[in-house]
């Protein structure tokens, strides 16, 4: 928006005029300066006051409530508070691991010509798109009512009921629904890699495994990557979800501390901080990987954190200095 001129002050700017009426007036002392006046921003001002009064009210609430903060601050690094979060991690990165790997090879299941391979993509990514989470996890912790014995033959056989452990579940609940969202976001990557460079590498002799392999990943790469950081992030809330099967990740570490103490909001505090310390260290990682497969599409690769708290210091150094 331009600011107003201040013409009553200053006289405004001469007109085409002016020299030749400066010139008959006989004055020929150089113009005086245009005084700008900012626009007055009153909306700002009274959305920033309402804003800042209702955090106000919402610590107030906060600190008034019937909330045992020093509570939180013991349960913190709890022995079981740490446990399950390291549970979390771990249910999260292996369930990830599997998405990925499962998502792959789906989308380029997907993106076959034959017509049976992309049919039973497309038919396993509608399945577990469509169903929740939630009721995947219930099934395949009540697997035995279908399925009492596991019997693969000469290799392996077992009773279902011992297969299927808390740890196996959340894997396989979290793991192949994740895989389906996977296989979209590959599939988006991949066709996302103009043609002619599979074209090209077929006509330098390149097979088609090879062409995946060295040329379309690896471009796919730089759209694949934001939106996988994005789902693991999420993956690591999602996991909340396995409590229904038993496995002791955070949430249910916190909730027995919480129910046993009679301390559930401080508990519920406590794995907020460990979820969003998690997240926070994820979105640093995914910043930077981000950073990394840009370097065959920017000519300038974005700003490190360090290097963005640099330039903010040195900006404000030379202002402070200007003014």
């Amino acid at each position: 928006m331009t600011d107003k001129l201040d013409k009553s002050s200053t006289g405004g700017a001469p007109p085409e005029d002016t020299p030749q009426v400066a010139k008959d007036s006989g004055f020929s002392g150089p113009p005086e300066a245009i005084k700008a006046i900012p626009v007055r921003h009153y909306g700002r001002w009274v959305s920033a006051v309402i804003v800042i009064a209702l955090l106000a009210l919402l610590v107030n609430a906060f600190a008034n409530g019937d909330i045992q903060w020093n509570t939180v601050g013991d349960q913190l690094f709890n022995s079981t508070v740490i446990a399950g979060a390291g549970r979390t991690l771990l249910i999260s990165v292996l369930s990830m691991v599997l998405g990925v790997v499962l998502g792959v090879v789906l989308a380029v299941m997907r993106l076959s010509k034959n017509p049976v391979t992309s049919t039973v993509a497309w038919l396993y990514i509608w399945f577990f798109r469509g169903t929740p989470v939630y009721v995947q996890l219930l099934m395949w912790f009540n697997l035995a009512l279908i399925f009492p014995v596991l019997n693969l033959g000469p290799i392996y056989k077992d009773e279902m009921t011992d297969v299927m452990t808390p740890f196996m579940c959340a894997l396989l609940g979290l793991g192949l629904n994740e895989a389906a969202y996977m296989a979209e976001i590959c599939r988006a990557g991949l066709l996302a890699v103009d043609e002619g460079q599979t074209e090209a590498s077929h006509a330098l002799g390149m097979s088609h495994a090879k062409t995946l392999r060295r040329i379309v990943i690896p471009q796919a790469m730089r759209v694949i990557v934001p939106p996988t950081g994005n789902e693991f992030i999420n993956m690591l809330k999602t996991s909340s979800l396995v409590y229904v099967v038993t496995y002791n990740e955070l949430l249910r570490s916190t909730s027995v501390i919480g129910s046993s103490s009679f301390a559930v909001m401080e508990l519920l505090f406590v794995a907020s901080i460990w979820y969003l310390v998690m997240t926070s260290v994820f979105s640093v990682f995914q910043y930077y990987l981000e950073r990394y497969y840009a370097r065959g599409s920017s000519r300038s690769l974005p700003p490190t954190v360090f290097q963005k708290i640099r330039t903010n210091l040195l900006s404000i150094g030379r202002e402070r200095r200007s003014s």
